[in-house]
């Protein structure tokens, strides 16, 4: 059981970040942009049932939450302490996932291979840990030539600033290591 420590704004102004005093998952993020992809996310499911919210986001001891602009705040966060208070903390098992949720891409040249595993960390150093004091997070989806696709998650997958700013950042930061590569958000 989960007990909320904080809650702070992000720069999305219809988010906001649920810091815990135990950790939801070991390194495993979780995000659903609707009630359908959540269905089997006990803790999920039951925040979609909360009227007003779009989005969930968690990874850690950090959960997000993004609604729809139309509820206040105050008055939402009281509803969202419900099921997270009663969502099961992550224990040892979820230990043995994390292996498993690391992005694989498949089919990649050795070479290219050494190309994505530098660019995979930096994200790691660089970029992630930003996203996720912001309550947000960065999915890989596929690296092809210079083209590397992201999913942008959590507050940052909705944020106004996270289709122009955010990906100029990282585009430009990943610019240090692979001159000419484009990143998209999908």
């Amino acid at each position: 059981m989960p007990k909320i420590a904080e809650i702070e704004d992000t720069p999305n102004p219809n988010a906001v970040k649920f810091m815990l005093k135990e950790p939801l998952t070991w390194g495993i993020s979780h995000s659903y942009d609707n009630a359908e992809e959540a269905k089997s996310d006990t803790l999920a499911s039951a925040l979609f049932d909360i009227e007003h919210v779009t989005n969930v986001f968690y990874v850690d001891s950090c959960l997000t939450v993004t609604q729809d602009g139309e509820a206040h705040w105050p008055q939402l966060a009281r509803l969202i302490a419900v099921p997270l208070r009663e969502a099961p903390a992550a224990d040892e098992s979820s230990e043995a996932l994390v292996a498993a949720a690391a992005v694989a891409i498949a089919g990649l040249s050795p070479e290219d291979q050494v190309r994505f595993d530098k660019i995979n960390a930096m994200l790691d150093e660089k970029i992630r840990p930003y996203l996720r004091s912001d309550g947000g997070d960065l999915h890989v989806i596929g690296f092809s030539g210079n083209f590397l696709s992201v999913h942008l998650q959590g507050a940052c997958g909705s944020c106004p600033s996270s289709t122009s700013a955010t990906l100029i950042s990282i585009t430009s930061l990943l610019r240090t290591i692979e001159p000419d590569i484009e990143v998209l958000s999908v």
